[in-house]
């Protein structure tokens, strides 16, 4: 692995260094917060180790701004400091994880690691668009062409998972498991009727049909041929 260490103790730094190269990984260093700022910022790593207490610029200030510029790097924050607020603090700002000092090299390593494996980070998806038809996750809100549609929250749902599934085909059963929750027939029409309902509203006055029902297998939410 590629790490970034961004310590200004001379004896920590160098220890450090020594025990992760050790390890057999590369790193880089810097020794006061501007320069960790740069190179966190402008190289890409696949951890980050961050002493939270740095001359120049100290790691709260960089790890918030290099959040804001859309580096997902893990970090690992190190500091004296060990209150809950402290901590709080260090991962409200985007730190991963926090280990206190004095701390044993082998936990550091651990941690490293961990944070390694993690899986990258995806963009949190706030919207749903098929066509011209709009829902957003965040408002809770529907639109169509520019035009608000009012959906009861049920029918939202129903929306949302078609919408989610757009381009396939949904079954009666997968409707009743995932919007209602039901593991079992209820002998109802229930699902038939918010799909009326729902298609009525989103497509009623509209140049192209979005929600088909394919006979004998259940609907689709589609773009127009």
């Amino acid at each position: 692995m590629k790490l970034l260490l961004v310590e200004d103790d001379k004896e920590a730094a160098a220890y450090l260094k020594r025990a992760l190269s050790e390890a057999g990984h590369m790193l880089d260093h810097a020794a006061t917060g501007r320069e960790g700022l740069m190179l966190a910022a402008g190289e890409a790593y696949d951890v980050i180790v961050l002493d939270r207490m740095l001359p120049q610029l100290d790691g709260l200030a960089i790890l918030r701004t290099i959040r804001a510029s859309g580096v997902k790097t893990p970090v690992l924050l190190l500091t004296a400091l060990g209150g809950i607020d402290d901590r709080v603090e260090g991962l409200e700002a985007g730190g991963d994880d926090y280990l206190v000092k004095p701390f044993a090299f082998a936990e550091l390593l651990a941690r490293v690691n961990a944070l390694a494996r993690r899986p990258p980070p995806q963009d949190i998806q706030t919207a749903l668009r098929v066509s011209d038809l709009t829902l957003d996750l965040l408002k809770r809100t529907v639109m169509r062409g520019g035009v608000r549609i009012e959906l009861q929250p049920r029918e939202f749902q129903l929306l949302e998972y078609l919408m989610r599934h757009a381009g396939r085909v949904v079954t009666r059963t997968m409707l009743l498991e995932s919007v209602w929750e039901f593991h079992f027939d209820p002998k109802t029409n229930i699902v038939e009727t918010h799909m009326s309902r729902l298609r009525a509203k989103v497509d009623r006055g509209q140049r192209h049909e979005l929600i088909h029902t394919v006979r004998g297998a259940g609907y689709c939410l589609r773009e127009p041929d």
